[in-house]
Parts: structure tokens; sequence; C-alpha cells
């Protein structure tokens, strides 16, 4: 009868680690993808807000993903925060690239999808405290628009915070009172 011979095993083993090389491949692109999904739209809004130019936000993004790839999972920890202080770091080089800072303002999105609109006097002077509530923010310094947007945008913690711009934890105390 016909016997395995050592070149046998050795192709089984290759076809082994094949399979595993290719189960954690899988895994990284889902875990890749779920980051996106969950992330990329925030990010973009936080790169948007810090370079104030929506295609230059979505290359900053992209490139945070990117770096992502070369990332293996367990390196990386709290795929958000990483995220965002990626983000962060490359929007800031931006900036700094261009020698100097724009500021922007908000603009509010109304889409409520309510069953009954309200009445148009409501959402005129519901539009004009947001505006009003826009146009205080854009009147802070940076350091606080950031950490003001982190906060309250993304429902991020001041700990988180702190891990994403590198302030102290008192210090985002203190930017967001």
């Amino acid at each position: 009868g016909w016997r395995r011979g050592p070149g046998d095993r050795m192709t089984e083993q290759r076809e082994t680690k094949k399979r595993e090389l290719g189960d954690a491949r899988s895994a990284k692109a889902e875990w890749i993808r779920s980051a996106l999904d969950a992330h990329e739209g925030a990010l973009i809004a936080y790169a948007r807000r810090m370079l104030g130019d929506g295609e230059k936000a979505r290359d900053v993004v992209q490139d945070a993903f990117l770096r992502l790839c070369r990332q293996e999972p367990a390196h990386v920890g709290d795929v958000r925060r990483w995220l965002f202080t990626v983000c962060r770091n490359r929007a800031l080089d931006e900036l700094r690239r261009r020698k100097h800072v724009e500021t922007t303002a908000e603009a509010k999105v109304m889409n409520g999808k309510a069953d009954h609109a309200p009445p148009p006097d409501v959402v005129v002077a519901e539009r004009d405290a947001a505006q009003a509530a826009i146009d205080a923010l854009g009147t802070l310094p940076a350091k606080e628009r950031e950490v003001i947007h982190l906060k309250f945008r993304e429902g991020m913690s001041y700990r988180e915070i702190s891990a994403v711009t590198g302030h102290s934890l008192s210090h985002v105390g203190v930017l967001i009172h």
C-alpha cells in the first residue's frame, strides 16, 4: 500500500499554516470593518471640525484607518481611543503644515423625524438658540472647543479625552468647566 513520507507531513503543515493565516487575516479584516462602521462618521466630523475642510478630514481619517490596518488588535487596545488619537495627531500635523489654525463653527443639522412637526416659531427659536450656542463655542480657544466636542458630541469620558488629547485628566476638567 501507499505510505506517507516526511514530504507529505511538510505539505500538510504548510496547508495548516495557510489556513491559520487565512483565518487570522479574516479576523483582522472583520476587526477593521467593525471599527470603520462604528467610528468613521464620528472621526470625519471630528477631523472636519479641527481642519475646517471636509476633504482633508476624510484624508486624515483614511490615513488613521490605513495605520490601523498595519497594527495588530492586541497592540491597539481601545480601538476608539486609538483612532481618535491618531486622527487628532494627523489633523494637528495638517494644521502645522498649513502654518495656521483655522477656526470653524459647526452648523446644526436639524433632521427631526417626529410624528408631529413643531410649530414654526418653535423651530425658529430652537434654531436661533442652537446658532447662539455654536457662535459662543466659536469664541472659545481651540483646546476648549476640542475637549467640549469630545465630551458632548462623542460622549467620551475625561480619561478618554485625556488619552486622545494628551492633556492631564485635571486639565481636561478645567477646560470643560
